[in-house]
């Protein structure tokens, strides 16, 4: 009887390898490689679609060994002043500053700039990092929006049509007043897609003021009570639906082409 074959290699795509390693999502492991500080077995590689077998070959990055690591999913509650990076050359503080000591290296989902506040997932896990981040898979984020003062209707229904602001139109999925507040207008404000200050923009090009603007939902996840600067991990229950909303939000897409 003829003895079994060994069994072929496994082959990975590099930057999933990175991405399991927290090095960030596919994306920002995808530049890594472009940038020529990821090698594999000592030798630099920069082909973007390389393959390798993890089981047999050692990738490092800037001379760095990189290995799989433990997922870590936390909720955080990021204050403003904070800055959604991983390293300031300024000295100003960082979301790493809040989190208590992990066994693997993280990055936030997203972010929110230094004057905003709120719900941030905090994570190693770099394929939902970027599923949730794409602009296509049109992940809901939920912000609380503190102005100096109330929309006009017409102004709330340019809101929801779109407002050009440096080249894009920028839009949001449902704006609703929730109350007035002690000085102006509160109003909750859902997204689709998330550019660099976007409701910032959205509403200085309406006149408007901005005097708080705190994300307090990302897809099904809810900031809930979570005291400002406080951070906790997902429970089961929210890992598993954050995760089937992600994947229906990715089905959707896929078959929509």
């Amino acid at each position: 009887m003829d003895s079994p074959k060994p069994s072929p290699p496994s082959k990975v795509r590099l930057q999933k390898v990175l991405a399991d390693g927290g090095l960030g999502s596919r994306r920002a492991c995808e530049a890594l490689i472009a940038k020529g500080v990821v090698a594999v077995d000592g030798k630099p590689v920069t082909p973007p679609g390389t393959t390798i077998d993890p089981a047999r070959q050692t990738v490092t990055v800037r001379g760095r060994r990189v290995q799989s690591q433990p997922r870590v999913y936390l909720l955080l509650n990021k204050p403003a002043g904070i800055l959604c990076t991983s390293h300031d050359p300024g000295g100003r503080p960082t979301f790493k500053a809040l989190l208590p000591k992990l066994p693997a290296r993280v990055f936030t989902v997203g972010r929110l700039d230094r004057d905003s506040e709120g719900l941030i997932l905090v994570t190693n896990d770099g394929p939902l990092a970027q599923r949730l981040s794409h602009p296509r898979h049109g992940i809901r984020k939920t912000y609380r929006v503190i102005t100096d003062r109330v929309l006009t209707r017409d102004e709330a229904q340019r809101v929801l049509d779109g407002i050009r602001s440096r080249d894009e139109t920028l839009r949001a999925l449902k704006i609703r007043r929730m109350k007035t507040a002690a000085r102006g207008a509160a109003y909750e404000v859902v997204l689709g897609e998330g550019r660099n200050r976007h409701i910032r923009r959205m509403f200085e090009a309406l006149g408007i003021q901005v005097r708080r603007l705190q994300r307090v939902a990302l897809g099904p996840l809810n900031l809930g009570r979570l005291e400002s600067g406080a951070c906790r991990p997902l429970n089961p229950r929210e890992l598993e639906r954050l995760k089937a909303y992600v994947m229906t939000k990715s089905s959707r897409h896929i078959g929509g082409r």
